[in-house]
Formats: C-alpha cells, sequence, structure tokens
C-alpha cells in the first residue's frame, strides 16, 4: 500500500508565476507600459524573470518563480511556428506521460517544461486539452491562426484567474490588483458580492468584490472569439455511482492513489518542505514524502501564545516521529503591519482570519524552501469536517427530540463567550438563534449553510437603505443552491460533501493558501487536491467517511501505520485564530482608529448605528463580535487601498 520507494525528480523547467494579458477589439493596439505594470503589480507570484509578447490586438505578460532555473522556463512560449502562443500560471504534474505521447503523434518539443504540453495539446484537440491535464494550473493560450483566446483554470481552483469583458478589450490577471492596474476598468461595488462577503466572509465565483469583474470558476474554459466570450465547464464530480468493494480494497486503493499524488508533487531541483499542522492531512503527507525522498524532510509549523489555537505540541511529536528538519514559529497579532499588505494582494475584501497564520507559515517556509506541501482538501476528500454529520437532520439514529436538544444546547453553549463578564445575561439573543435553527432543521441546505452565516438576523439590516435597495437578490445561499441542485437524488452527506469542494474549498481555502502563499513567494503543492483522488472519493459510499459522528472513517484505517495512533485517533482542530482577543488586545487601536472614524468607507455602505456599537460592546467584553468586526476591518482596509 505505502512501501518504502526512493523517487528521483527526472523532468525540470517548472515554474510557478503570475500572468496578465489583454486582448483589444477595436482598433487601438495592447498597451505595453500597461502589460508591463500589471506584471510588476504581481510580481512576488515571480520575482525571478519576466517576459511579454505582443501581436497585434493580443499581448501576453508573464512572471516567473524559478522552481528549476533552465532557459527553456521562460514565457510566454510558443509552438514551432509561432502561431499558438501561452502564458501559464502553474504545474502540470503528469507531463512527462502526455509529452511522450504528444512525441509519438510527431510534435517536436524545444524545451523540457511542464507547460509546453498545453500547446501541443491544443493543437491536437483545442478546447478540450484541459481534459487531459492533471495539474493546478491558470492558463492563458493565444490562437494567432483563428484570432481566439482560451482562458482555462484548473479542477479545483487552485490557481487564479480573474478578468473583465467591457466593451472595447478584455483583460485578465493572476491577481485583481494586477487587472486594476488598468484606470478604464470601473471600480463599482457590486451589492450583491458585498453582501456575500458580510454574510460567508468570501465572495462565490464568478463574482468579485467589483462589478463587471469576475473571476473564471474552477474547471471552467472561456473562449473569446471577434469579441464574443462563451464559458463552459469541463469537469465535475459525480457522487452517484458508487463501487462495490470491500473495505480493505478501498484501503488499497486509497494508498494507492494517495501516494501517487504525493510522488508526482515531489518533482523538483530546488529543496521542498511540508507545512505541518499536526492534523491528520498534513501528517499523512508528511509520512509519506518522508518514504519517497531521499533527503530527510523539512517541516514548517506555526503555533499561538493561546493553548485553545496552538497545536504546535503535535507537529513537534509527527516531526519527531519521522525525524523531520523541523522549523516553527509563535505569531502574535500583527495584522496593524500586515493585513493591508495581504488585502493588497487579495484584491478584494477576503474576512477569513486564518490567512495571517497562513502567511506567516508560508514566508517561515520561505525562508528554507521555494516549494512545499501541504493537506488541503483531506478533508474535502474522505469527509473530515464535523459538522456534515452534525447538521445533517436526520442522520441514521437521530430522533427529532434529541435534535432539538441538541440545538438548544448547541445556541446556549454559544450564548456566553469564554471572556465575557460574569453577570452577562446568558439569554441575550438565545430564542432568536434557537428559533431560526428549528426554522431550518427540515431544510437541509439552509441548515448547513447556518453554520457559515455571520449575520444571522439577515445581512439587510446591516447595509443602509441605499445599497440594501439596490440589490438583485436577497437570498444571499443562492450559490449554494444553484450547486445543490446538480445533487438531486444522492446521499444526503454526499450532497454536504460536494457543496463544500464547490464552494467552501476553492473560494475560500484555496483562495486563502495561493495569495498568502505568493505572497511570500512560495509554491505549494497539495496531494489531496489531486482529481483523481477526490474522483476516487465520490465514488465510496459515504459511510465509509462518516459514521456514527466519526470523520475519515476508511482513510484513518488506511494511514495508521504511517503515524503515532494518537495522531491517528485524532479530532480536527481546524487553523483558527484567537481573532476576538487579539481584536480587544493587540488590534484594539486599529479597531477604534479604522471603525470608529468618521471618514470610514464602511460608513458608505453599512449603517452606524448598527456597526458603532458592535464595536463598544466587544470592546467593553459585553458580547464577542469578534467575527463581525473582523470582517469590517478587513472591508475598510481594502476600501483604503482600492476605492481612494
Amino acid at each position: 500500500m505505502f512501501s518504502r520507494t526512493a523517487f528521483s525528480p527526472e523532468w525540470s523547467g517548472r515554474t510557478m508565476c503570475g500572468v496578465a494579458g489583454q486582448l483589444r477589439f477595436d482598433d487601438m493596439p495592447v498597451d505595453k507600459t500597461l502589460l508591463f505594470r500589471m506584471t510588476q503589480a504581481q510580481r512576488h507570484r515571480g520575482p525571478d524573470g519576466e517576459g511579454i509578447y505582443q501581436d497585434g490586438p493580443l499581448g501576453l505578460a508573464f512572471c516567473r518563480l524559478s522552481i528549476i532555473d533552465i532557459a527553456g522556463g521562460h514565457q510566454p512560449m510558443s509552438n514551432e511556428d509561432h502561431t499558438v502562443w501561452l502564458v501559464c500560471n502553474g504545474e502540470i504534474y503528469n507531463f512527462p506521460e502526455l509529452r511522450d505521447d504528444l512525441i509519438r503523434r510527431g510534435h517536436t518539443f524545444r524545451t523540457r517544461t511542464d507547460a509546453e504540453v498545453i500547446i501541443h495539446l491544443y493543437e491536437e484537440m483545442e478546447t478540450r486539452c484541459v481534459d487531459h491535464l492533471n495539474g493546478m494550473f491558470a492558463f492563458a493560450l493565444w490562437d494567432g491562426r483563428r484570432q481566439r483566446l482560451l482562458l482555462a483554470r484548473d479542477r479545483i481552483g487552485k490557481k487564479p484567474l480573474f478578468y473583465y469583458h467591457g466593451p472595447h478589450f478584455l483583460s485578465f490577471a493572476s491577481e485583481l490588483q494586477a487587472l486594476l492596474c488598468d484606470r478604464q476598468i470601473p471600480r463599482q461595488v457590486d451589492p450583491v458580492a458585498l453582501a456575500q462577503y458580510l454574510q460567508f466572509w468570501y465572495i462565490p465565483a464568478p463574482r468579485t468584490i467589483f462589478q463587471g469583474i469576475y473571476k473564471l470558476p474552477p474547471a471552467t474554459v472561456l473562449l473569446c472569439e471577434h469579441g464574443q466570450i462563451r464559458r463552459e465547464r469541463y469537469w465535475d464530480l459525480n457522487f452517484a455511482h458508487k463501487e462495490t468493494l470491500s473495505e480493505e480494497e478501498w484501503i488499497e486503493r486509497i494508498g494507492e492513489v494517495t501516494r501517487d499524488a504525493v510522488r508526482i508533487r515531489l518533482v523538483s531541483d530546488v529543496p521542498l518542505g511540508v507545512l505541518l499542522s499536526g492534523g491528520l492531512d498534513s501528517s499523512t503527507i508528511v509520512a509519506l514524502m518522508n518514504r519517497l525522498a531521499n533527503n530527510p524532510v523539512r517541516t514548517f509549523s506555526i503555533g499561538f501564545e493561546e493553548d485553545a489555537y496552538n497545536e504546535l505540541p503535535y507537529a513537534r511529536q509527527v516531526a519527531a516521529f519521522l525525524g523531520t528538519e523541523h522549523h516553527e514559529e509563535v505569531i502574535r497579532p500583527d495584522a496593524a503591519d500586515l493585513l493591508p499588505r495581504l488585502m493588497r494582494h487579495y484584491g478584494e475584501p477576503f474576512g477569513d482570519d486564518s490567512c495571517i497564520p497562513t502567511y506567516h507559515l508560508a514566508r517561515l517556509a520561505r525562508q528554507e524552501v521555494k516549494v512545499a506541501l501541504s493537506g488541503d482538501g483531506g478533508d474535502e476528500a474522505f469527509g473530515g469536517y464535523p459538522r456534515t454529520w452534525q447538521y445533517l437532520a436526520f442522520r441514521p439514529g437521530a430522533s427529532l427530540r434529541g435534535l432539538l436538544v441538541e440545538q438548544a444546547k448547541a445556541v446556549f453553549a454559544k450564548a456566553r463567550p469564554s471572556w465575557a463578564s460574569a453577570d452577562m445575561p446568558p439569554w441575550k439573543g438565545f430564542g432568536r438563534e434557537l428559533a431560526f435553527r428549528l426554522r431550518e432543521i427540515f431544510r437541509p441546505v439552509q441548515r448547513y449553510a447556518h453554520a457559515w452565516i455571520v449575520w444571522k438576523d439577515g445581512v439587510e439590516n446591516l447595509l443602509n437603505p441605499e445599497v440594501a435597495a439596490s440589490l438583485h437578490r436577497k437570498d444571499f445561499l443562492q450559490p449554494w443552491e444553484d450547486v445543490l441542485r446538480r445533487t438531486q437524488g444522492w446521499d444526503a452527506l454526499d450532497r454536504l460533501f460536494y457543496l463544500d469542494i464547490s464552494t467552501y474549498l476553492p473560494d475560500d481555502l484555496q483562495t486563502k493558501m495561493d495569495i498568502a502563499s505568493m505572497a511570500a513567494s512560495l509554491e505549494v503543492r497539495s496531494p489531496f487536491l489531486d482529481y483523481r483522488l477526490l474522483e476516487l472519493s465520490a465514488r465510496m459510499p459515504s459511510a465509509l467517511k462518516q459514521r456514527d459522528g466519526e470523520t475519515k472513517v476508511l482513510f484513518r484505517r488506511a494511514i495508521r501505520a504511517l503515524l503515532p495512533p494518537e495522531i491517528v485517533s485524532r479530532r480536527k482542530q481546524g487553523f483558527g485564530t484567537p481573532i476576538s482577543t487579539w481584536l480587544r488586545d493587540g488590534l484594539r487601536d486599529m479597531v477604534t482608529d479604522l471603525l470608529l472614524d468618521e471618514n470610514s468607507y464602511w460608513r458608505d455602505f453599512l449603517r452606524p448605528s448598527m456597526v458603532e456599537p458592535m464595536v463598544r460592546e466587544h470592546l467593553a467584553g459585553r458580547r464577542d463580535w469578534g467575527r463581525h468586526l473582523w470582517l469590517l476591518l478587513c472591508f475598510e482596509v481594502w476600501a483604503r487601498l482600492f476605492l481612494a
């Protein structure tokens, strides 16, 4: 299953980078100065080199982070007769096999880079070339003969791609801040996107915070010809078709695919490391890498002074057990300095507070390596979130009475925050919260989404009347419900697994990791997001993932020989931060300066009568508004950067 086999890299030329470009529909030439500015805006994604190509109405720009520094890795790159040009951000892990097949078909390669296979695959099968790629990527391909631009993003959404389609041009870039180098692109806030951000702390694709600017969704290609664009999804998971295997056979399959997913991500001529949290997924990656690599594995971990959030003891235990070269750091609230930098990179309000430790972790790793593996995706693949079981209304063995008691206990547990004063009324908000939960018991989508909603009373009450009146929809669960329509007839747990993979995983987790790691010029590879592993998981019965409240049922059995028993049996902790405490202590001045300022930007969109009392109640310790205030703080910092 997980045999000890040394792995030696054979290929070279891989890079991480930022891509950008513009296709004009009028008689104006592409502005090379603009392309240069777009490249410089995301230079952190590729500080080792850059390139620009122009062909009439089309301009491509590229900045490179050299993982293997050879001459053939430079982009933009073309085919033999220079009729097809490419810029690609990412890694194509199966390119050696693709390259060999294309050579047999008569194609001539001028480099040994992974990106060049995309060009020759396109020559063979045009837009269906993406069907054959196993990797993380966002690329732009220009077909000069057809005057066609093809944009594509990987299946899981590891690599981002933003675009603006106006009457005179289409522009695209790896980061929003690069796209906004063009002052012709309007910066009008989308009220629906703002409302979704305030509810979910991220903005679901395809929207961005700006009207007219979009994210290309995962597993999607965008084709632009003659000024018209067409978007198509090229891949999806299907949980409806299950395989009938014994548990031992499933364990064998899990082992084979997971091991190979790690193996193909070890190709590099620069040192690699692992981002180790001490949880089950990242520990598994360390264990497998330890068996496959020839050199000691370097591991990197972040901790907190607050014990409830600190996982360093577990990370140390794994590092000692596996004999890694371990590095760690304890972080403190420095968001006053760090938040403006991160919000510039995200380009829109992004409220997942774990982006702070993620950036610190990436920066720590970057001191030693250029490439690191992570355990991202293990929870989505193998049912690692306890909430999917907890929020399933009629799970096996659940009674209506037990469900009512469970919800009452859950609400009461939240009624008095641990930091609140002893004389704080514990019932404040209890009835409203309980009523909402009970109402949603029989509506599984809303019930599950309720776990994520920040403003339980409805975000419309927070928005000022003018902004609220401009909303096209008030149902902010619509993106989730659109996803769930594709799951009719599926097992209830599978529907929730699919929902996480289609929304939370790409729009929150992958956005957080890509931007935070690339801000530190670190490439992060995620074996659990190999699409082969996710397709295998989709064919597994849900009871093999979660059963009677136990998470990752079969996966724990599959990897129990690799790790200490207490790590294998450990329940998920999550990569959270003590944000409520930070806002009341180390970030207190930042909160008052930005949120109580009479000239704050949030006042153009939100009701001061709602916001100001929350600030004062939280700082006085009367209520825990930590999550809410963090969202507002991120929005205010972002607005001062992009709306000024």
